[in-house]
């Protein structure tokens, strides 16, 4: 994890996980963390992006509650990075992916699991210098519906995700028809590994649409 990000909020140094792209550059990602932190599937998904020719960087936006924040995959830690969550204002968090984002050669993508999907959205209407956005399974996108996305973006959901019910997703559909929604056979985080939720093939779908996204944006 390295140390070399300052937020565009208050210039504070913030930790982040990087994986550089291998083969020809298509151009830069922020991947945003879901509660847990930069844990070991967000640091894999970055390897992933960083194999399909971007340069990935995934900002540890809790690292003012504490240097690496982690938090486990179970109910403590569901807790530990709810409080995270309350503890951290969206504008303050807008600034760490700004940072992220400046930390990147253009062009420059966002994409986010999880909570990290409902700061994607954030990322999309707030943030400098994003070419488009790709949004996995954020329940908060609902709570920011006023903070319209400026860039293109698309939505990937679970089908059977009880934290994001049909009538959420219908919500966003009305208020935002021109953005693609796409729905997937599969629970909340079907993106990781070790999830009771984890659905490879879905993973691999929305994986797929979000790389078609990213090239489509630059035709």
């Amino acid at each position: 994890m390295s140390s070399d990000l300052r937020s565009t909020f208050d210039g504070r140094s913030i930790g982040a996980y990087r994986a550089a792209a291998a083969g020809e550059r298509r151009g830069g990602v922020v991947v945003v963390q879901e509660i847990f932190g930069v844990s070991a599937h967000i640091r894999e998904r970055c390897d992933a992006f960083a194999a399909a020719g971007y340069d990935a960087i995934a900002p540890s936006i809790f690292d003012r509650i504490e240097a690496g924040f982690q938090a486990p995959l179970d109910a403590a830690g569901l807790q530990k990075g709810r409080a995270a969550v309350d503890a951290s204002p969206w504008e303050q968090v807008a600034g760490d992916v700004q940072a992220a984002i400046d930390a990147l050669a253009p062009p420059v993508f966002v994409t986010g699991f999880c909570y990290g999907g409902a700061v994607t959205w954030l990322a999309a209407a707030r943030c400098r210098g994003v070419t488009a956005a790709s949004a996995f399974y954020g329940r908060l996108i609902n709570s920011l519906l006023d903070d319209a996305p400026r860039v293109p973006i698309v939505l990937h959901y679970g089908e059977r995700d009880p934290s994001i019910p049909a009538a959420a997703v219908a919500q966003v559909r009305e208020r935002y028809p021109g953005v693609p929604v796409h729905l997937y056979p599969a629970g909340h985080g079907f993106c990781r590994r070790g999830s009771a939720d984890y659905d490879p093939g879905s993973c691999v779908l929305a994986t797929e649409r979000t790389l078609a996204f990213f090239a489509s944006a630059l035709a």
